[in-house]
């Protein structure tokens, strides 16, 4: 990937999103979701990961995040490349997943295509990262995170989201700005 699209500012928060390939709806499953929190709980303890506001879409997770000490974008390959076979594994497994095969297809077309993964893509190379320059930069993107569930329909108030750090009980406790 190129160093432009990396979040390779050290000590700098980010706005990142992480998408699954061809915006495939993963995330309805609690136990799809689970992996995805329980990894960045992982990430939080032992690798430095900050988050500040988040939201878990279907197909997508939006943060504002950055790393303590070293580069965001490593601890953002290092969660992709973990979650990545976590998943494939979850729903290769799952007793009732009626997509299986219909989604293993898509992550397998979308290995075709790439150099670096040779059977399954689960997510989009790219992290579309944004440097958040200022303290309005930073708001903008936060109420972005915030509304994006209502937005898209899910809900109709941010509170009601159960995988946003706007959740009054959030799933993830999201770190002091």
């Amino acid at each position: 990937m190129s160093e432009f699209l990396k979040a390779n500012e050290e000590g700098a928060c980010y706005f990142v999103t992480l998408t699954t390939v061809a915006w495939i709806d993963v995330f309805t499953r609690r136990e799809y979701v689970d992996i995805i929190f329980e990894s960045l709980e992982f990430c939080r303890r032992n690798k430095g990961l900050e988050i500040f506001h988040y939201v878990l879409m279907p197909s997508h997770l939006h943060m504002i995040a950055r790393r303590r000490h070293g580069l965001l974008s490593d601890v953002l390959r290092d969660l992709k490349s973990y979650t990545a076979k976590q998943l494939l594994t979850a729903i290769k497994e799952h007793p009732s997943e009626s997509r299986r095969e219909w989604m293993m297809n898509m992550f397998a077309a979308a290995a075709a295509g790439s150099a670096q993964n040779t059977h399954l893509m689960f997510w989009q190379k790219t992290n579309h990262p944004e440097l958040l320059h200022s303290p309005a930069f930073f708001e903008q993107k936060a109420s972005y995170i915030r509304h994006n569930p209502v937005v898209m329909g899910l809900v109709s108030e941010s509170e009601h989201y159960a995988w946003s750090s706007a959740h009054p009980r959030p799933i993830l406790k999201p770190d002091e700005e």
